[in-house]
């Protein structure tokens, strides 16, 4: 039988790692211990989009002199303090999906918004340090998702055309993405639900949508 997909690429958090809770948790505590409460689903809103993209969001719901430096102490700190004391779990179906594709000999790759000291800082964090030969991260291209850039220089480190390749997404930022760079696209929603109108396939969990899409059998 044909095999329909030569690899797959990941996005990281809120696909492979259950990051979005805790980062929305964490930034909503540490805005309530500047005295402002984050206005409802402002940081929902902020899944899957790139660092600077976010901050232009946010100030303009804060406002231009609001003390950012601050903020970005206070949650990085609580982030560290959360990471260390529980790790990052993953979502669900993880190492059964890699185990799979390992079993199939399919390569996989990461292709992330994080930088690489936060996608690296991560992995380690969630015990996947060692799972995953290539990982791209925004400090190896010139554009973040939305861009494909991300997407189509982990294709050609994994020498695979983007078109035989599939992706997994959860947010839509990301998942159009992968749609500019040429490649099938499967949503797994976490955090924020989603139309699907820029997906292939949406799917509940990574094995269904392993299985909706023809990655692995039904």
């Amino acid at each position: 039988m044909t095999r329909r997909f030569d690899a797959v690429i990941f996005d990281l958090d809120g696909t492979l790692l259950a990051t979005e809770q805790m980062t929305i948790e964490t930034g909503e505590a540490a805005l309530a211990r500047m005295g402002r409460p984050a206005p409802e689903g402002l940081l929902a809103s902020l899944v899957g989009i790139d660092e600077p993209t976010s901050r232009g969001m946010l100030r303009e719901q804060l406002g231009a002199d609001f003390d950012f430096a601050h903020l970005d102490r206070l949650w990085a700190e609580a982030l560290i303090e959360r990471r260390d004391r529980d790790g990052i779990p993953l979502r669900p179906h993880v190492g059964t999906l890699l185990d799979a594709l390992r079993a199939a000999g399919l390569p996989f790759a990461i292709a992330t918004s994080s930088t690489a000291d936060q996608a690296r800082e991560k992995l380690a964090a969630a015990g996947l340090t060692d799972s995953f030969d290539i990982v791209i991260t925004r400090s190896d291209v010139p554009s973040p998702k939305p861009a494909p850039d991300v997407y189509l220089l982990a294709a050609d480190r994994l020498g695979i055309d983007p078109a035989r390749c599939l992706a997994f997404e959860d947010s839509d930022v990301g998942a159009l993405a992968a749609r500019a760079a040429g490649m099938t696209v499967v949503q797994v929603p976490d955090m924020v639900p989603l139309s699907g109108d820029y997906a292939d396939y949406l799917a509940t969990d990574l094995i269904a949508g392993a299985r909706g899409i023809g990655l692995l059998a039904a």
